[in-house]
């Protein structure tokens, strides 16, 4: 799931390019406190203007696109208003560096890019659940979004025999992922090793790329929780579309926010023969996000009195993010502005740290307004639950911080139940975290540690249930 600014982290990105040429791929470390924050500008141009996008690495951000980019006289500007951020940088044809400034609120700091990757960026070791081999079919597909034009890239795996009664596919969690839902920073590919399980237990799988990831077409910061909705349907749709495919009963797993997008497409798509969710939410979004934020930061060691304020100011953000959500932008962007700056005369003098709450504002409402986050605040999964009739398997980890499995297990449980689902299973799984692993506390920091990808329980408990069915 997304993170909040209670969190306190900045969005850093980075930029790209080759050879002699602006045009390509340039890599650069951004050192914020001793941390090196990877950072990958990627430079194109059209027949009118420079275009780019941004990829950190380290904090799982991707194919974030620039409002503006200029290049006048060796002069590079990438204007990243949208999320608080500017780079300004001189390119130095005969050592082939961009020299520069990183900027972001208050921030001002050095960063300069190379058209050569960092080693420490490109050499990370394979997990070991990483496949190494694919005795199986493999084809790379495209379909189309109708309602988004969207072009999506994928890839459509088969058992080794060519048969299967079922196929599933895979929906990412929240952030520009790619097919194997790959997590840069954590160093897994979940997606990449549910497939491979799922494959060679007899079940097909088609999983794709995030619009505006990758391969795929689109604007990914434009798209609402609605949008992916959409994509999952078009995934759905050309399925039905191939004659070798067409007898195969059509599943949907989703993680996380796919969690969210497998049950909605459900609820209106009677082509969808049944749901997975994994680690999905059942509560609503407010109430989710707001326990998830107080978890992280009782995890992170902070005081009781911060993470009950933290709580409140989050609530009253919520809540205002609903009642105001008709509003246009710069009116919405008031509200919450007033909101923020009125807490934060509450807190105490050390609560900030060393950040200014103009810079915290700055970030929070950049975020809360965007497309994705006002129509995701609005969420209540129970509205489209009590609509899926189809069997349906709910798992989620005892050590999940992100979404709490105890609180939403029951409530998906409840909603289905009201819809008359007579199949609906709903599993807590101990000592797993959020991403499915075997965990110690369910901190975020553990993620990249854990060397498993996928604990076999889930891995065996959702192949199983799928090979069950009917």
């Amino acid at each position: 799931m997304k993170k909040i600014f209670c969190t306190l982290i900045l969005l850093f990105l980075a930029i790209s390019s080759f050879a002699q040429t602006i045009i390509g791929t340039w890599y650069g470390v951004l050192k914020v406190q001793g941390t090196a924050i990877h950072l990958i500008f990627h430079l194109a141009k059209n027949d009118t203007a420079y275009t780019s996008t941004m990829d950190s690495p380290d904090q799982g951000a991707k194919g974030l696109a620039a409002n503006k980019t200029d290049f006048t006289g060796n002069q590079l500007t990438i204007d990243l208003s949208k999320f608080g951020i500017k780079y300004t940088g001189a390119f130095k044809p005969d050592s082939n560096i961009i020299t520069g400034t990183f900027m972001q609120g208050a921030l001002r700091l050095p960063l300069n890019l190379s058209s050569k990757e960092s080693t420490e960026v490109a050499q990370q070791p394979a997990r070991p659940q990483d496949p190494k081999d694919f005795p199986y079919k493999q084809e790379e597909v495209t379909f189309t979004d109708t309602k988004g034009g969207n072009q999506l890239a994928g890839t459509l795996t088969m058992p080794a025999s060519g048969h299967a009664s079922k196929i599933v596919i895979l929906i990412t969690g929240s952030g520009p992922q790619n097919r194997n839902e790959e997590l840069v920073p954590f160093n897994h590919r979940p997606f990449l090793v549910w497939s491979d399980w799922l494959t060679r237990h007899g079940i097909a799988v088609l999983r794709y790329d995030d619009r505006g990831v990758a391969k795929s077409t689109g604007d990914f910061q434009a798209a609402t929780t609605a949008d992916f909705a959409n994509d999952a349907e078009a995934a759905v749709n050309y399925i039905k579309s191939r004659n070798d495919l067409k007898g195969l009963a059509i599943g949907l797993m989703g993680h996380s926010e796919g969690g969210i997008v497998a049950p909605l497409v459900a609820s209106r798509n009677k082509s969808v023969k049944f749901v997975v969710m994994l680690a999905g939410p059942g509560v609503p979004i407010v109430e989710l996000m707001t326990r998830q934020t107080a978890d992280q930061l009782k995890l992170n060691g902070v005081s009781p009195e911060i993470i009950k304020l933290s709580t409140q100011t989050n609530l009253k953000l919520y809540t205002a993010a609903i009642r105001y959500n008709n509003l246009p932008d710069d009116a919405f962007k008031l509200k919450l502005d007033s909101i923020l700056y009125n807490d934060f005369k509450t807190y105490p003098a050390d609560a900030l740290g060393n950040q200014k709450p103009d810079d915290i504002v700055k970030r929070a409402v950049a975020e809360i307004s965007s497309p994705w986050f006002r129509y995701f605040v609005t969420i209540d999964p129970a509205s489209y639950l009590t609509k899926v009739k189809c069997p349906v398997l709910a798992i989620d980890g005892t050590l999940d911080m992100q979404v709490n499995a105890e609180s939403n297990l029951a409530a998906i449980k409840k909603a289905l139940d009201a819809a008359g689902n007579k199949n609906n299973t709903e599993v807590d799984l101990p000592y797993l975290n959020h991403l499915m692993q075997k965990a110690q506390t369910g901190a975020v920091s553990e993620y990249k540690t854990i060397e498993e990808t996928v604990d076999p329980v889930a891995l065996q408990s959702v192949s199983g249930w799928i090979n069950k069915l009917p």
